[in-house]
């Protein structure tokens, strides 16, 4: 019966959300309402379970993310997205253009969430195939390739941080981890996929795209900050979380002691911590640096926190129906089930993010209600590694993006899709980042 009640549950979801077109936040709530009393938590409980849902979730990852939205929002503003991109398009040449969109993608999408990244970078994709007289699709593909694999396994994106934090897992070494799984599974879907899609659907790369997503801000490339300025801020977060969680690995290896030099990096390389010190580098780098009043920037701050309000209430209502099937016995039941049983916790993560993120549609809703179904099970399965379990999580949250995902419509308008040739191009390409995820992700289980 709890398999049957939390099915029961997805499919109001999905109904609430697509068939009544109900605010996301407000269908969770309502759903996680239902889910709890039909599995049976006392009616006094179930306020306080769903609070405390929302809280434990957004109690750790909210300082995370909302100082990650601002610094975004510095980078994008000051031209240093505009930058990054450029300069790379550049330097590499015409020949090698979409790796070029490829890796600026990547870069700029550490530090932009998925729909920023698309909507900043979408105008300088279309000036270029404008200039060389090529498809949009054919730089469109790699830049949303790009922006899905950030999304779906790199902190400070909403999946992965929040997911690593129900978890447990170290967010330093989930990002680590994610770098290497995102990189080749990045050229794996955004650049050998889309020489097979033409074949497939061929009429996709006679898209002009939509001139609305065209005409956004423009910069003065000798107005932006440097590109080795807009990088070293973008990617400093990385530097630090990447500092932490190298000397998580190396200590225990070496053995030496918890000196002053030790702790100074393990307080730095903490998420929180490195995500306050990138603002302010960014505060400085992006603003102060060149002349920008502070109330300017500051008002650019707010801005970015203004448009994250929604999302984050939306992460707190996956919050509160994960923890309703934690506290309904959901998870126990499941690991019951699978008690004894020797499949790989990564793949049983993946396998239940997959479908829950095919039949509700939002990635950081679907890792989030995994959660809920996973963590216990994990509790009766020996040597298991939280951190590759959270990557699988993501890898299976950006599987077959299709109708019910904001992002599947984003990428179709922006690249003036048809419906046929969307699904051809982007739910195939996700579907590729998924699987390709979990594969990257299975053979650094062997390894680590």
């Amino acid at each position: 019966m709890p398999l049957v009640i939390v099915a029961i549950g997805v499919l109001l979801l999905i109904i609430l959300i697509m068939g009544f077109k109900l605010n996301t936040f407000v269908s969770l709530i309502m759903v996680s309402y239902g889910v709890a009393l039909a599995l049976g938590i006392p009616y006094t409980d179930v306020a306080k379970s769903i609070e405390n849902g929302i809280g434990g979730t957004l109690g750790h990852i909210s300082l995370i993310f909302g100082m990650g939205a601002m610094l975004g929002k510095l980078i994008a503003d000051a031209g240093g997205a505009n930058r990054i991109a450029v300069t790379l398009i550049d330097k590499f040449g015409e020949k090698r253009i979409q790796w070029a969109v490829l890796f600026a993608s990547l870069i700029c999408g550490i530090a932009l969430f998925l729909e920023v990244t698309i909507v900043l970078l979408i105008p300088i994709i279309y000036s270029i195939a404008k200039e060389l007289k090529i498809s949009i699709v054919h730089l469109g593909l790699p830049m949303v390739t790009a922006a899905l694999v950030t999304h779906a396994f790199l902190p400070p994106h909403p999946g992965p941080t929040a997911v690593a934090s129900e978890y447990g897992a170290n967010i330093g070494l989930v990002l680590v981890y994610g770098i290497i799984v995102a990189i080749p599974t990045a050229i794996l879907a955004g650049i050998l996929y889309p020489k097979l899609a033409k074949k497939i659907v061929p009429t996709a790369w006679t898209s002009k795209g939509s001139e609305s997503f065209g005409v956004q801000k423009t910069f003065k490339l000798e107005e932006t900050p440097s590109f080795g300025i807009s990088v070293f801020t973008a990617l400093f977060p990385v530097i630090l979380m990447a500092l932490g969680a190298g000397l998580d690995i190396i200590q225990p290896a070496i053995g030496f002691d918890n000196n002053m030099l030790v702790k100074v990096i393990r307080f730095i390389g903490n998420s929180s911590t490195a995500m306050g010190l990138s603002l302010l580098l960014a505060v400085y780098t992006m603003g102060l640096s060149r002349k920008v009043p502070i109330k300017e920037l500051m008002n650019t701050c707010t801005s970015a926190i203004n448009t994250l309000g929604m999302l984050l209430l939306i992460i707190g209502g996956g919050g509160a129906l994960k923890q309703v099937l934690i506290d309904g016995g959901v998870g126990d039941y499941v690991a019951k089930l699978f008690a004894g049983s020797h499949m790989s916790p990564v793949l049983f993560a993946w396998t239940v993010a997959a479908i829950l993120r095919i039949c509700l549609g939002s990635g950081t809703v679907a890792t989030l209600t995994t959660a809920g179904l996973v963590l216990p099970v994990l509790g009766t399965m020996p040597d298991v590694n939280l951190e590759l379990v959270a990557l699988a999580t993501g890898a299976g949250s950006a599987v077959a993006s299709h109708v019910n995902d904001a992002g599947f419509w984003m990428v179709k308008e922006s690249l003036g899709l048809s419906l046929k040739e969307a699904f051809g191009t982007y739910t195939v390409l996700s579907t590729i980042v998924g699987v390709s995820g979990l594969v990257f992700t299975l053979l650094l289980d062997v390894i680590v």
